[in-house]
């Protein structure tokens, strides 16, 4: 995934846009209002978790600095 260049404006939007700003999987689970257990965030267990984060760095690096876009509504 490294080798992946992002040289397209619609690709790098699609991949800011699946690829989450945070990890999905950190929840809290609650039963009649009160916590009962807390699954901490799991990806950094996950062996590519880095290189996506890279790959949606190098996205939204594009989109700023080669498109000119206002990237900060991808930053949530």
């Amino acid at each position: 995934m490294e080798q992946f260049k992002v040289n397209n404006p619609q690709v790098a939007r699609l991949i800011c846009k699946f690829i989450p700003s945070q990890c999905p999987f950190e929840r809290d689970i609650a039963l009649f209002g009160r916590q009962i257990l807390h699954i901490p965030p799991l990806c950094k267990f996950n062996p590519f978790y880095e290189e996506f984060v890279s790959l949606r760095f190098r996205a939204l690096c594009y989109l700023a600095d080669e498109c000119g876009e206002d990237i900060s509504h991808l930053l949530v």
